[in-house]
């Protein structure tokens, strides 16, 4: 499960904290390439009570619902994948844009978090929603540098007890996906692999499960 702690900001530390502190009557829009960390921001908030992550593959009804439905009270609304959004998505959001502003400063306040691959005005959306999306807060996500990915990986393998050897962890970072979520996937998965095998973590047993991993795992 995504979480704020295990969010690696990187140069993206006002966006995190814009995140965390996110207040009813308040909206983030978070932008940045594949693997900047925007949806891991949007599910690590998106937890708790009456709160709701959406993306392109959920249902226009149920982001309608809560754009309209009175008795519906969400805490927060995060939705991702903006530019992918079908028509009557799109006019959903439209919708929840406007009942987000009108609640600020009521009881009835919440906090909108959306998130997408580009800047708010440069997004194939109808014009009206692109312009709400930049209503409040806008950060661009950078991606991590191949430092903090080192370092990110090194406390995550240490927090399972690992030590991975400059060797190993050089494969990962040139061959290996960027998005964090799935290098730390993955780093589980080589203590869960190197304890079934009852072998040491050395870049042939790497190799080793990263042959029988999905094409995801590891750059085209």
């Amino acid at each position: 499960m995504p979480s704020l702690d295990g969010f690696v900001p990187g140069a993206n530390l006002a966006a995190l904290e814009a995140v965390r502190l996110l207040a009813p009557g308040h909206a983030v829009y978070l932008w940045g390439g594949i693997g900047s960390g925007r949806s891991h921001l949007l599910r690590a908030r998106a937890q708790g009570d009456d709160c709701h992550y959406l993306d392109a593959r959920s249902p226009a009804e149920r982001l309608h619902a809560l754009a309209t439905d009175e008795d519906l009270t969400p805490a927060l609304v995060a939705v991702d994948d903006v530019a992918d959004l079908n028509p009557a998505a799109q006019a959903a959001l439209f919708a929840l844009f406007n009942r987000w502003r009108t609640a600020a400063g009521t009881a009835g306040a919440f906090a909108l978090l959306t998130a997408g691959d580009r800047a708010p005005l440069t997004m194939p959306l109808r014009e009206d929603l692109r312009t709400r999306l930049g209503w409040d807060l806008v950060f661009r996500l950078e991606q991590l540098s191949d430092e903090d990915r080192a370092q990110a990986l090194r406390d995550r393998a240490r927090q399972r007890g690992l030590q991975l050897s400059d060797e190993v962890l050089h494969w990962i970072l040139t061959h290996c996906d960027r998005d964090m979520g799935r290098l730390t996937t993955l780093i589980d998965s080589l203590d869960q692999y190197s304890l079934a095998r009852h072998r040491p973590i050395t870049l042939p047993l790497l190799k080793d499960l990263l042959a029988g991993a999905p094409a995801s795992s590891r750059n085209a």
